[in-house]
């Protein structure tokens, strides 16, 4: 498939992440396929630049689990797979169960205002934009704020980590407009439940709010192995 590359000048970030930014989206968007092998030289004279950043990018693209590096062959687009799905959502799962039990406990007055001001601004998001990137990063937001009043640096440093392999999946979800209104409302009842101190329901709402991601790009993946 022919890709329409092209590198986005920022100023504000090095040439690095700009690369890396610009491939990642090209894989999100399917413009490179599973399997597809990524060609350092290719790439460099695609986007003009040299083959540094281009491996710079490459590592960090397999830490997302977006690309595998085969041997002997190199690197190429990974497939999403329902074992990889679930072993990433599991571990998820459990940490978020702790992040929103310890939001329940230790979240300020203003990190609740903030919570409430995500979850405005994803449903915004949502209705404005066709970029799924974007939307997916108003998600991130959102649950950035209850990670951030958990006041557990560990905790906040393993689900930042784990972030990377989720993403791939968040954009598979969100790629299906029937989900939005279901996430929207899953949201609300989960910053309802925080505000409240309600643990038990804040982590029902949270674990619901997972499995239903996990079904849904599961049937994607088994529709499209069929």
């Amino acid at each position: 498939m022919e890709q329409n590359l092209k590198v986005n000048e920022n100023e504000y970030l090095p040439l690095r992440d700009v690369v890396f930014n610009t491939l990642r989206q090209a894989i999100l968007r399917g413009e490179f396929k599973p399997g597809e092998r990524l060609m350092e030289i290719q790439l460099a004279n695609k986007l003009g630049v040299s083959r540094t950043p281009i491996r710079e990018a490459i590592r960090k693209l397999e830490l997302e689990g977006l690309v595998i590096m085969i041997p002997r062959k190199g690197a190429e687009v990974a497939d999403i797979t329902e074992k990889s799905l679930r072993d990433v959502l599991e571990v998820r799962k459990a940490l978020e169960e702790l992040a929103v039990q310890l939001a329940c406990e230790k979240i300020t007055q203003e990190e609740l205002e903030e919570l409430e001001k995500a979850g405005e601004n994803f449903k915004k998001v949502l209705k404005r934009s066709k970029d799924i990137t974007e939307v997916a990063e108003a998600d991130v937001r959102f649950h950035d704020v209850i990670y951030m009043a958990t006041d557990n640096q560990k905790l906040i440093h393993l689900l930042n980590k784990l972030r990377e392999q989720m993403y791939r999946y968040r954009v598979e979800y969100l790629k299906n407009p029937d989900v939005h209104e279901q996430l929207t409302q899953e949201h609300e009842e989960i910053v309802y439940h925080i505000k409240r101190r309600e643990k038990v329901e804040a982590t029902a709402v949270t674990c619901q709010h997972i499995d239903n991601q996990v079904s849904a790009v599961t049937d994607k993946i088994r529709t499209k192995n069929n």
